[in-house]
């Protein structure tokens, strides 16, 4: 039954992600720049943590967790750390998926050729 869940979560998050584009006309930067946010306010008060206890990678895998994970780490070392714990909190919990776009869309620029 996690499998049921985690599809149906997940793909309601995609679908709500569609329906910004082809209802809503938005382009998809504005369309996923509007879902990290929408995942950062969902963690800010309180609502992801459960989500993803109930979904798993159905909440943790689409774009929205990113919102989360910028705003869980921000929180957590602000707890720890103070202020300055915002700042870094943001780095320390999502640098390895921005290392890895980085690093990937390095690598995929070295074997595609771009059209013009």
């Amino acid at each position: 039954m996690q499998f049921v869940w985690a599809f149906v979560i997940g793909g309601a998050i995609c679908v709500i992600g569609q329906l910004m584009m082809d209802v809503g006309k938005m382009t998809p930067a504005h369309t996923m720049s509007a879902l990290v946010v929408a995942g950062a306010v969902v963690d800010g008060i309180g609502w992801y943590e459960p989500l993803i206890k109930f979904a798993g990678a159905g909440a943790t895998v689409p774009i929205t967790s990113f919102g989360n994970a910028l705003v869980h780490g921000a929180l957590q070392e602000l707890k720890l750390h103070g202020w300055i714990g915002i700042i870094t909190g943001i780095f320390e919990v999502t640098s390895a998926g921005i290392s890895a776009a980085i690093i990937f869309s390095f690598l995929a620029a070295l074997v595609a050729k771009p059209r013009g």
